[in-house]
Order: C-alpha cells, then structure tokens, then sequence
C-alpha cells in the first residue's frame, strides 16, 4: 500500500503523520525503560519491546483505531460519484475530445454531480443548471477562480489574458473596465454598426451564396474590430489584423487543450532556461509580437481622441477610464485583444448553426418571416427600433444559442477552498466544469423536444418573450457562463445575433441546395467540427434567394445611407 503523502489512503488516513506521530510515541513509552539512548539499536529495541508486550499492544491498538477514525472521518470519503480512472493517469483519457458527450452519458449512471481524477487534478462536472446555479453562481466567492495553466495564460499572454487569469486584484480590475465598456446600456451605441454590418452580410449571402461560412466570419470579425477599436469595414477575415488576432486565438487555443504541453504536468519544468526549451523560447517570441500588435491597434485609438475624433468603441472607454481603473496601456491592450477573441470566433459560430437551423427546420424559418411582414412590412427594413415586437426573433436569438452551444463545456471554473455540496466532498484546487451542453438540452427544463431547435420555447401564451429557466438569468441558456465569469459582451452578442437574423430572414430565403439532377442535398445535423474556441456545424450546401424582388434593390439603398 502507498504511504505517498498524496496518496488517496494518505488523504483519507493522515497516514504519514500517523507514522511520525507513531515513532515520537514508541520512543516516548520506551525511553524510560533505558538510561543510554545511543544504545538504543533494532536489537535492544525488539528486546524492549518483549519485556513490555503489553504496552507495545496497546500502542499498537491505539495507531490502529486512529488510523479507522481518520479513515472514516475523512472527507475524501465523501468525494462525488464518477467513473473509476486507471492507476496514475486517473480519468485523463477520457479527457479528451468530445467531452460533453461522455460528460451527458455519465450523469446518467452517476448523477448531476460526478468526480474525476487527472494524474492527480481533482475534477467536478456539473450535470445539472441547479448544481451550476448552486455552486458557480450562488458560491461563486470560491468558484471563480481559473486552473493553472503555465503556457496559454503565463507565458503566450504574459498572464493578460481575461478569460485564463486568476481570480485576483488585476482580473477584478479588467472585469471592471470591460463591464464599463460593454454593459447594456454602452452596447446601444454601436447598433448602428452592427445594422450596416447586417446589411453587407445579407448582400453578401445574395451575391455569393455558396460562401455564406465566410460571410458569417467576416461579418462577426467586422463588427467586433470596430467595436473594440473603431475600425472600418473588415472586407476579408483575412485582413492583416484580423488575421494577427485570429493567428494568436489558433495559438491560445491549441497551448490550452489538455496535454498540449508536458510542462502542465511537470511544473518544474517552467524554470528550464529558454536557450534549452523550444517550446518555452517560441511561446515568449510570439508573446512579444502579439504584444506589439496589440498595443499598435491600441495605441491608434488613443491617436484618434488625442486628435479630437471620439467615436464609441471598447478601447476608447478603456483609455478614458486608465486612471480610475488602474490599468496600464500593456494591460488595457490585452483586455481589447481578449474581448475581440472572444467575440469573433463564437458570433460567426451562432450563426453558423442558426443557419443548420433554417434548413432543418423551415417551420421556424416561414413563421419569423411571417413575423417580419406583420411588423415591418417589406417596404423597409428591420431595425433595432423593431426589437421589442419582434419576440419571436429574439425567441430565435435565444434558441440558437441554447440548442448548439458553440462551447459545449464552457470554460473551467477553479475552487479556492474546501466546499461540501448535498453531502459531497469538494477539494480545494478542484476544476470545476459546467457540461453546457446537456444543461441547455434538459428534458426537465425544456420539454421532451429538448434536442430541437423550437424558439416557440420561449414563447409565453400571451406571445411575449419569457425569462426561461431559473438559472439562466433570463437568458433561457447557460451559454453565456456562470457567476463572476459570466461573459461581459452579452449584450453586444445578443444584439449582433438579432439584427443579423432579422435582416437575413426579412430579405433571403434559405433553402436545401440541389445537385446536378435537382434532388436535395442532405445535411448532416447532428455532427460538428472543433474549429479553433468553438465548435461548428459540419460544412453544409444551401440555396439562399431574395425573398421578393424588391429586397435587393432595398438592401443596396439602405447600405448608401447608412455608409455616408
């Protein structure tokens, strides 16, 4: 049996302080037994022990019954349920790709709350939007913490990274200033923005329809550059700064996925000079040159105002709250670079699958456009101002993102201290992950059509938009996060989702496309691809068209307007 003091036994035992404390107590009982210590060898204690079998008995007896009470008493018995892992590894290979698969199967056998175990990491998955509410939200003081991670969030980001920091004084700091910049009522000044970027999307998708994936991308990459940096008009994702930005989220995003690099294992590691380390040397080399980038498309915001031109954006309100927020330009020029990561890759990825969603289900398709003609007519297009009567878009906005969740385990929360939760035991230093997923897909929350896409699921029976389920804050989903990690551009998201939508449905139908001897091409809905932070629909054929003929020529008046 392993006397390792990080050994399961050893956690739920106390054995190798029992061992110390066992050998101060032999010594202690026999020591009066002799005058001379140094005479004290294996013999002389064997012959000791002879003349006193009674005590040594009974000492014996006493370690045993504290061994069985420190075993019985110790909380690592109480850990949740979960499958059982291999010796050393623990549950690592099971770790790896589609987790919320295996994550869904196994609430099923174990529960809402399950543990695994990683070469030693404990893991908590929660299986349930109770069990996420309870711990992530309601506890979030010691839930909000991130897992270590020394090449994505120490070394490629030089720790600047919002989404991979510690729960701390500098995250606290950068959570302030981006809720200044992006909250509910910010996100209103740049709806005119996200209009004309709806507009070139849907003139796009009329134009060159068998491209519509690279629309949706530069869409979402245009609107989220000019709302962080006050940019013009991206015309390609392959931009020189959209792609520098796309370039480091590849890199992130491959430096964080589990065994990407052995120092996450062997920490010592880190300390390796980095003339001897590749890995290390490269990471610091592009650490420096993003940092250039970013501080360059900072630094021309701050050029802007400095020359009277003061236009809403992201960094503008970073520049003007500096010295409230105590953040330095180094640090305010990762926070821009983070959010407009975190915002690209995940806006096209939504639509992405809404688009799946129009050809998989039609009916939803027919009755927001029907929706659309009662309330705007076709004399015009939707705008903002439309917002609040159009529910069943916005119930479309919410299901889109509910029923394919772009990141279906969310990302890592970390415990900060030792929790119980029903009776279970929760380590501190235990990764905590949210299996979105199946959260968002709850028969007992959603109906036994959970797996659709329904946005009629939002919809109460007086027609208005309802709140959802009660851990979702009136979101209707869990996509968004939990607790004090919760995204911070929400509202900017939800406001770039529904006026895509709405101008896509006003003007285009989407339809199956037909090969060459006019059959329908089918789709492949339940598959998906990882493709950089998100996961997307497995590459798909449409047919997108005018809705009615005036549609194109409305489309290209109201982009003269709104361009000038």
């Amino acid at each position: 049996m392993s006397c390792s003091p990080n050994s399961p036994f050893a956690r739920a035992t106390g054995l190798p302080d029992a061992m110390a404390n066992a050998q101060s107590t032999i010594f202690s009982v026999l020591l009066p037994f002799t005058l001379d210590t140094a005479a004290l060898t294996p013999a002389a204690l064997i012959a000791l022990a002879q003349q006193n079998q009674v005590l040594v008995l009974g000492v014996a007896g006493a370690l045993a019954a504290l061994f069985v009470v420190r075993y019985f008493t110790s909380p690592y018995r109480k850990l949740p349920p979960g499958p059982r892992g291999l010796p050393i590894l623990g549950n690592a290979l099971d770790l790896r790709d589609n987790q919320w698969i295996a994550f869904t199967k196994w609430k099923k056998q174990y529960g809402d709350v399950i543990y695994l175990s990683a070469l030693g990491q404990p893991i908590v998955v929660l299986g349930s939007q109770k069990a996420a509410g309870d711990l992530l939200d309601r506890r979030a003081g010691i839930y909000s913490d991130r897992p270590h991670n020394v090449v994505a969030a120490r070394i490629l980001t030089g720790g600047m990274a919002i989404v991979f920091q510690s729960y701390g004084d500098r995250w606290r700091r950068m959570r302030k200033a981006s809720h200044e910049g992006l909250n509910r009522g910010v996100s209103e000044h740049f709806q005119a923005t996200q209009l004309y970027e709806a507009i070139l999307l849907a003139v796009g998708m009329l134009e060159t329809p068998l491209s519509w994936d690279k629309h949706l991308r530069r869409t979402a990459a245009s609107v989220v550059m000019s709302i962080t940096y006050d940019t013009p008009t991206v015309h390609s994702e392959e931009d020189a700064s959209v792609k520098d930005v796309n370039d480091c989220v590849a890199r992130l995003t491959r430096a964080a996925l589990p065994g990407a690099h052995l120092v996450e294992f062997l920490p010592w590691m880190m300390y390796i000079p980095s003339r001897f380390a590749k890995w290390k040397r490269e990471a610091e080399e592009w650490y420096a040159k993003d940092t250039a980038t970013f501080e360059g498309l900072f630094n021309n915001v701050g050029k802007q105002l400095a020359n009277g031109i003061d236009r809403p954006s992201f960094s503008a309100s970073l520049i003007k709250g500096a010295k409230r927020n105590q953040l330095s330009v180094h640090e305010s020029s990762w926070l821009a670079a983070t959010m407009y990561a975190a915002g690209a890759e995940t806006t096209s990825g939504v639509m992405a699958w809404w688009q799946l969603a129009m050809l998989a289900y039609p009916e939803t398709q027919k009755r927001a456009q029907a929706e659309l003609d009662t309330v705007v007519g076709r004399t015009r297009m939707p705008t903002f101002a439309d917002l609040p009567h159009l529910p069943y878009i916005r119930a479309m906005v919410k299901e889109a993102l509910r029923w394919r969740p772009v990141d279906p385990v969310g990302l890592p929360h970390r415990s900060t201290e030792d929790d119980w939760y029903e009776g279970m035991f929760i380590p501190a230093g235990t990764i905590c992950m949210a299996n979105v997923w199946a959260l968002n897909r709850d028969p007992e929350l959603y109906g036994e059509d959970a797996h659709h896409f329904n946005p009629a699921r939002f919809i109460d029976e007086k027609g208005n938009v309802n709140a959802g389920p009660a851990d979702t804050k009136e979101e209707g989903h869990v996509t968004y996060g939990f607790g004090r990690r919760v995204c911070v551009g929400k509202h900017v998201a939800n406001n770039s989702l529904f006026i895509d939508i709405a101008v896509m449905l006003w003007a285009t139908n989407i339809e199956h496309a037909k090969d060459s001897q006019g059959k329908k091409i089918e789709i492949d809905v339940d598959g998906w691809v990882e493709d950089g932070l998100v996961v997307r629909p497995v590459p798909f054929a449409c047919s997108i068209t005018p809705r009615f003929p005036e549609a194109p020529a409305i489309l290209a008046e109201e982009k003269e307007l709104l361009a000038h």
